[in-house]
């Protein structure tokens, strides 16, 4: 399960575009705590931490405890704006998280027994359609990664998100369709020699 991650912060006493630059010029990024059915709170954080973090590659599907005023509040990262030339971090949105609460997460996917993959063996091309499922699952069950097995997908065959073991308590966020979210695709060479084929047959 995805980890826990501590985040310092302090509140903001003024807003504004004037507030946040120089906020940034020493070093911090604005930042908000919204929903739960309380009133938002204004903070900042420090950038450097804030790029560790956002470095883990898990960031937004942790729980983050933002530390402010004494106290921590579970939060979710919901969104994280850049600067469009430095890609520094400008501003973060936090959700709140009740007790319970459900999550909606994209969490990155990761293929294993490749070598029992008849496809695969033959020189076959894992082609990635998705690489990250959009999940709904409790808060505290987060998972870092969805491990997909392809063991007996031959060539031409897709692997739908009906193949895949979902962990206890995480559940697929589309429900309306057996989505792909991979194909094993033909060896090059293969791909080569019938196309050859059909160009001499057409002559």
């Amino acid at each position: 399960m995805s980890d826990t991650l501590n985040l310092p912060a302090e509140t903001r006493e003024r807003a504004g575009k004037g507030a946040s630059r120089a906020l940034r010029r020493d070093g911090r990024v604005p930042a908000v705590v919204y929903g739960g059915n309380e009133e938002p709170i204004a903070i900042h954080v420090e950038e450097k931490e804030l790029t560790r973090q956002l470095m883990t590659g898990h960031f937004f599907n942790s729980i983050i405890e933002v530390e402010v005023g004494g106290k921590k509040l579970r939060t979710q990262p919901k969104d994280v704006a850049f600067h469009p030339v430095t890609d520094r971090p400008l501003h973060v949105d936090f959700l709140r998280l009740g007790a319970n609460a459900t999550v909606h997460v994209n969490v990155p996917v990761v293929f294993a027994n490749e070598d029992a993959s008849p496809g695969l063996k033959r020189g076959g091309v894992l082609n990635v359609v998705r690489h990250d499922l959009e999940l709904v699952c409790d808060a505290d069950k987060i998972p870092h990664e969805i491990t997909i097995d392809v063991t007996g997908f031959d060539v031409g065959e897709s692997i739908h998100i009906h193949h895949v073991k979902l962990p206890s308590g995480v559940a697929s966020a589309i429900t309306d369709r057996d989505f792909t979210i991979a194909t094993i695709a033909a060896p090059s060479a293969l791909k080569s020699s019938e196309g050859d084929t059909t160009k001499t047959d057409a002559e």
